[in-house]
């Protein structure tokens, strides 16, 4: 059971981007806001240390051990580009575990993300609580790539991209625990767009936007 694409045209989420720019590199909670590679029950990451975990209490991210997420990326040399990688990495973590844990308000998705990326969290983790799913198998991630926002001094988002084939992860049922295994198609490839903005006197940075491509011929082969 894939979750679901959400698309936005590259003009529009460009226009959010750019607005951003001012309102969300230190931006704190807002009403907007949401509160709040592993296999098993271990929440530690090497994306973490990219963003200072150690300066500060990060929430649990663990996923059950029937549950692998694989993140085939590259560390940037770039300080804020590995940092803002290492949080969308961990924005993923954290709506996998919102999903498995069938918490459609799990703290652990609010204190990575805001805004649109907030809300797109919630809704996929409300689908699966509704839909009395959880997830199973091997989720990858790969092709990340990073860009800054804007330009000049002052242009610290990043634009986070990167595919996933969910081709190994499967449905489950959550009363059951049957599994609904599908075969691999163009559908389990989708293409995901993060825009992350740092935190003010913080190593954290969140999602503010998202957009996912469904069926993403690019990333399969």
């Amino acid at each position: 059971m894939a979750r679901s694409a959400l698309t936005m045209t590259a003009a529009t989420f460009a226009a959010t981007a750019a607005l951003l720019l001012t309102a969300c590199g230190g931006e704190d909670s807002s009403p907007d806001d949401i509160k709040g590679a592993e296999t098993g029950k271990s929440s530690s990451s090497p994306s973490a240390s990219a963003s200072g975990a150690a300066d500060v209490k990060r929430p649990d991210v663990s996923l059950p051990e029937d549950l692998k997420l694989v993140f085939d990326f590259e560390k940037p040399s770039d300080t804020d580009a590995a940092a803002a990688l290492g949080d969308a990495a961990n924005y993923i973590r954290a709506l996998n575990h919102g999903i498995t844990e069938q918490d459609v308000k799990d703290p652990a998705y609010g204190f990575y993300s805001a805004a649109g990326a907030a809300r797109y969290a919630e809704s996929q983790i409300q689908e699966y609580v509704d839909g009395g799913w959880t997830l199973t198998g091997e989720d990858r991630y790969y092709q990340a790539e990073t860009s800054p926002v804007g330009e000049g001094e002052k242009a610290k988002s990043v634009l986070v991209t990167f595919c996933e084939d969910q081709s190994k992860a499967y449905g489950k049922e959550v009363k059951t625990g049957k599994v609904h295994r599908t075969e691999e198609s163009l559908t389990s490839y989708q293409k995901f767009s993060l825009l992350m903005a740092p935190q003010q006197d913080s190593p954290v940075w969140r999602a503010q936007q998202i957009t996912v491509e469904g069926k993403a011929a690019e990333c399969r082969g």
